[in-house]
């Protein structure tokens, strides 16, 4: 855990993501990435010079097989709030809609549901659980299948909600998250979702892993050309 709340403390340092007196919710889905980011802002916050609050607010989305019991043992543990919101986002993506192309339609619905309960909570910043490999494969992502140069922001104000989106694990890799994880014995909860493992992430992750076998510092590149270029909101603290 010192090593990833060394890496999140450089990311939220850089890009001014926590102010203080504020409360971050945290998207937790039940998998690694957001459980590490829960587990690291709730460690964070006992001394950080900017004093904040963090929640958790889990969807439950109505996946069959699906298990987020855990969660909330482990959220009383860390001495967090924790929020199970029950959306029926699977029924209408797959039943209803019966969507070919799932995930879009599921993130649409997942993040109108996750304002629109942080609204009624009253919390304006939101945590996600974006690493570092996120970042480098939403660029490929966005150059392969759409032609343009883009990719997240770290820290995104959104208008229409009122809502702040922050991603303090930008500088974490995923091979950190699953040490770290698997070291912290955080209880991960299975996603049974039918499109899992089957999207053109997926596809991008492979790609990255061949390329890599000829290139290994090619994420790292990728990661520091959208820093240096900058891509929009990617300028640090220092840059500005």
């Amino acid at each position: 855990m010192r090593r990833i709340l060394s890496l999140v403390r450089r990311c939220v340092d850089d890009y001014q993501m926590i102010e203080a007196g504020d409360t971050i919710a945290v998207g937790v889905s039940g998998g690694k990435d957001s459980l590490l980011t829960l587990a690291a802002l709730a460690s964070l916050r006992r001394f950080y010079p900017k004093p904040f609050e963090v929640a958790a607010i889990t969807l439950d989305s109505g996946t069959p097989g699906q298990d987020l019991t855990p969660l909330d043992g482990y959220c009383r543990e860390l001495g967090v709030p924790f929020h199970k919101i029950p959306v029926p986002i699977y029924e209408i993506v797959f039943t209803i809609r019966q969507e070919t192309n799932p995930c879009s339609l599921c993130a649409k619905l997942r993040r109108g549901a996750l304002h629109s309960e942080m609204k009624k909570l009253g919390y304006q910043k939101i945590a996600l659980g974006h690493h570092y490999d996120d970042a480098v494969e939403t660029l490929l992502l966005n150059l392969l299948f759409e032609g343009r140069l883009g990719c997240f922001q770290p820290v995104t104000y959104l208008d229409r909600s009122g809502v702040t989106q922050i991603r303090p694990l930008l500088y974490v890799q995923e091979r950190e998250v699953r040490g770290a994880v698997r070291r912290l014995g955080l209880p991960v909860c299975p996603n049974p979702c039918p499109a899992n493992g089957s999207s053109r992430r997926e596809e991008v992750k492979a790609l990255l892993r061949q390329l890599q076998e000829r290139y290994p510092d090619l994420k790292q590149k990728l990661f520091g050309a959208m820093q240096r270029y900058p891509l929009e909101g990617w300028g640090t603290a220092v840059d500005r």
